[in-house]
């Protein structure tokens, strides 16, 4: 499928028994880190473990990272030291109807979920 430009991800890592067998058998280009670990990033040395554990995990895989659940920049920047690159949560944009998302697509507004970039504005 990546001779097609399609790339998969795993969603939800690090909360099933088999996301590690998952990436074994299957050829994913990212990881999403699932966001029970990231909510209470700045107050769980658990958390803290698990996020570490997954971007070690992700970096001998040369993966792409994505975390969940990123609602604050302190969160972000934490997110950042660990090396996760990307993020989707509040801190990016909050839900919004279908129609409202797809007239901001067409007006060309396209969200960035680059935590770098999110960080320096």
């Amino acid at each position: 499928m990546t001779a097609l430009g399609c790339r998969f991800a795993l969603d939800d890592f690090g909360t099933g028994l088999s996301s590690l067998a998952y990436l074994k058998e299957l050829a994913v280009s990212s990881i999403k880190i699932d966001g029970v670990f990231v909510r209470d990033l700045l107050s769980s040395s658990r958390s803290v473990a698990m996020i570490e554990a997954v971007m070690r995990i992700a970096r001998e895989l040369q993966l792409d990272t994505v975390a969940e659940f990123v609602e604050s920049q302190a969160v972000c920047e934490r997110l950042m030291a660990f090396g996760v690159t990307h993020g989707q949560g509040y801190l990016f944009g909050r839900p919004q109807p279908l129609g409202a998302l797809l007239a901001s697509l067409a007006a060309g507004h396209q969200p960035d979920l680059d935590l770098r970039r999110q960080a320096a504005t």
